[in-house]
């Protein structure tokens, strides 16, 4: 099986730069329609599927983001890996605004998204015990010390609902349960790439202090945006470094993303919805059709 990177682009990266033969094309999903069309390409032999996760403008806000059409619609391209570029803010000192951030971890606060594939007709439980791959994360941070960035590695990504910030106490309390960053969209993308079987990386980039840091204020969107500016070419650099870090030719995931759905589906044969079946095609073809 060949490799192809599926980019998940956050604020402010809109675009991969550099990739040959790319188009934008119209992906389809039975989950409804992605944030955006998916631009295809080549980045150095590597073939890399683009999406935009608020769309293009800026369109979707964390709770209106089509998570499971999104991620159906890589899995349909082709994607076996998924990076997903995103802004958080800080709750550590030592997380700066501009450093780069690998998340191996979540705690999960949003309500209201779907948060699976599977359902009434089709029932399935995956491991969450270590939502992102590591080899792909360690790709990642690979990837950012070439590019010069400050990457910090083995973090906590607190997934709050939005869209609105945190209050004081709550960034306190979140700080408390030992969360290193906040946002609103990587534990919703997560679970879903387990679910499809597809490997991981959550690579976040810090835009502020969230507002627990007595010195630096509340935060507001100008600041947010203009940190994620600056740090949009780091990130469109790290991604084009991930080519030469990841094998042409895939070998199965030595962490098991890759087979995440072995023994998950419990629903009985003749008590599966044939509704539901017919939509999970894409992300869970490879055990339908064994079973």
């Amino acid at each position: 099986m060949q490799t192809m990177l599926g980019v998940i682009g956050g604020s402010g990266v809109y675009q991969i730069d550099g990739l040959e033969g790319a188009s934008w094309v119209k992906a389809r999903s039975p989950w409804g329609r992605p944030s955006d069309e998916v631009l295809v390409g080549r980045l150095n032999d590597l073939p890399i599927a683009f999406l935009p996760r608020h769309g293009r403008g800026h369109v979707h806000d964390p709770a209106t983001v089509p998570y499971r059409a999104n991620i159906d619609a890589l899995k349909r391209l082709g994607c076996t890996d998924i990076v997903a570029v995103s802004a958080v803010g800080s709750l550590r000192e030592d997380f700066a605004p501009g450093d780069f951030v690998i998340v191996d971890q979540y705690i999960d606060r949003s309500h209201h998204r779907p948060m699976s594939f599977f359902g009434h007709g089709c029932v399935a439980h995956v491991s969450l015990a270590d939502p992102t791959c590591p080899r792909l994360g360690a790709a990642c941070a690979a990837a950012a010390r070439i590019e010069g960035l400050t990457v910090h590695t083995g973090a906590t990504y607190l997934s709050m609902e939005g869209p609105q910030f945190s209050t004081r106490a709550e960034s306190r309390m979140y700080r408390s349960w030992g969360a290193d960053v906040i946002g609103m969209t990587g534990m919703s993308e997560a679970r879903l790439a387990r679910e499809a079987e597809l490997c991981y990386a959550s690579v976040a980039m810090v835009t502020d202090y969230d507002c627990w840091h007595e010195t630096h204020g509340a935060v507001d969107v100008a600041q947010v945006i203009a940190v994620v500016r600056a740090n949009a070419d780091s990130a469109r650099g790290l991604v084009a470094q991930l080519p030469g870090l990841l094998d042409l030719d895939r070998s199965p995931c030595p962490h098991g993303c890759d087979r995440a759905l072995d023994h998950a589906i419990i629903t009985a044969p003749d008590k599966r919805d044939a509704a539901l079946l017919d939509r999970l095609d894409a992300v869970a073809g490879r055990v339908l059709q064994a079973l």
